[in-house]
């Protein structure tokens, strides 16, 4: 018996994953794009008990339903050909097959963007704003098709990262010189815009988000403008970096997404968060109470931790370079398991989400995830609402 209920185990992972897309009600979600980078500069990773495993089967076993991955256009130029189209399609595909919802955040630069640098690649420098917009439609449309060709159809898209002070600089700056609003935002509502259009041409039921850094801070503005422009989005999203006044700031941002909600009639997700992994106690501490009032809102469908998977003060190749440190905010521990600061991300490892498509819910299926129609002797796993069951039929 207990050889068949390992069986049993092992077919409800590979079912949930053949049958299955993550969807759930609240999404707990990490952004693991260095993984395959750390991997090959001989990093593992270790779930609780100290069993070395592969980080999307990790994700899955400590309760996440989706990663996100970051796209940059040519890293390779200086970078490192890590988070190119090969790389993130390699990783999508690792997640897939956890059966993990997947958001796609597309920088549209060489390195990563944020309110300090919007550097657009070498390769379309010499392009005016048209031929931009050319360009972001290209990108997105070529990633996206890239991966939808493996079957993976990611449920969340960004079109850009952190683009408070707009995209594409110059011709997407948001820019305080103009003389009108609409000049203002013009560049970058066109760029965002040629995005989102690129999305819905290849994914038409993703959700776009258009996201932006400081989440306590009041941002009903920025989005009232980017509207009000003509700007198109489906979903908010948001960064959130608590600090010494952590409470307080975790308070404004639950606020603020409500408020945003309110406003706008669209869900918000917290796209990117952490805290410092100097204090594991209080850093789990911080990000308990931090989760703890987003699920208490309807009007937050989930939250993903910044690359928690990073230990050991390991850093990019190309951050010594720059003489960068290395991220603070990892949420492993020395050991490379999970640390206090992710386990309030994990929701329970045996939870099987809808269907992504419709089933007949009286049908079972033998441990290879193919239907059996006769109700026959042996142990099968069945569907009934919405859940996967193991059966034994003597």
């Amino acid at each position: 018996m207990r050889i068949i209920i390992s069986i049993a185990t092992v077919a409800l992972s590979v079912l949930a994953s053949l049958l299955y897309a993550q969807t759930p009600g609240f999404v707990r979600g990490a952004d693991v794009s260095w993984c395959s980078e750390m991997e090959a500069a001989g990093k593992q990773f270790y779930n609780e008990a100290g069993v070395q495993t592969e980080m999307m089967a990790l994700l899955r076993q400590c309760g996440l339903d989706a990663v996100r991955l970051r796209v940059w256009v040519n890293p390779e130029e200086a970078y490192g050909a890590w988070c190119d189209k090969v790389d993130v399609v390699a990783k999508a595909r690792r997640a897939k097959t956890q059966g993990l919802a997947i958001m796609i955040d597309f920088h549209y630069s060489n390195f990563f963007a944020d309110p300090s640098r919007q550097t657009t690649p070498s390769a379309w420098a010499a392009l005016s704003l048209e031929g931009l917009k050319q360009a972001v439609g290209n990108h997105t449309t070529e990633i996206l098709s890239a991966l939808k060709d493996e079957g993976i159809e990611p449920a969340w898209v960004q079109v850009g990262n952190e683009t408070r002070s707009g995209m594409l600089w110059d011709n997407g700056r948001i820019d305080w010189s103009k003389t009108t609003d609409a000049a203002k935002w013009a560049g970058y509502i066109a760029l965002s815009n040629a995005g989102y259009d690129a999305v819905k041409s290849v994914l038409p039921q993703a959700k776009v988000i258009v996201h932006i850094d400081k989440g306590p801070e009041d941002n009903v503005w920025f989005y009232k403008a980017f509207k009000q422009y003509g700007g198109k989005f489906d979903m908010i999203g948001l960064s959130h970096y608590p600090a010494t006044d952590w409470k307080n700031e975790n308070a404004k941002t639950a606020a603020n997404v409500k408020a945003l909600t309110a406003q706008f009639s669209v869900p918000v997700m917290i796209v990117e968060t952490g805290y410092s992994a100097s204090d594991e106690a209080l850093a789990g501490q911080v990000m308990t109470d931090f989760v703890d009032r987003l699920k208490a809102l309807e009007q937050c469908v989930g939250v993903f931790y910044w690359e928690p998977e990073v230990y050991g003060w390991w850093k990019p190749e190309y951050y010594s370079k720059l003489g960068w440190n290395a991220y603070d905010k990892g949420a492993f521990t020395a050991q490379g398991r999970p640390a206090s600061a992710f386990k309030p991300f994990c929701g329970s490892p045996d939870a099987i989400a809808a269907p992504a498509t419709t089933h007949d819910p009286s049908r079972s299926f033998d441990l290879a995830g193919r239907p059996v129609e006769a109700q026959r002797q042996g142990l099968f796993i069945t569907v009934k609402e919405k859940k996967a069951h193991k059966v034994l039929r003597r």
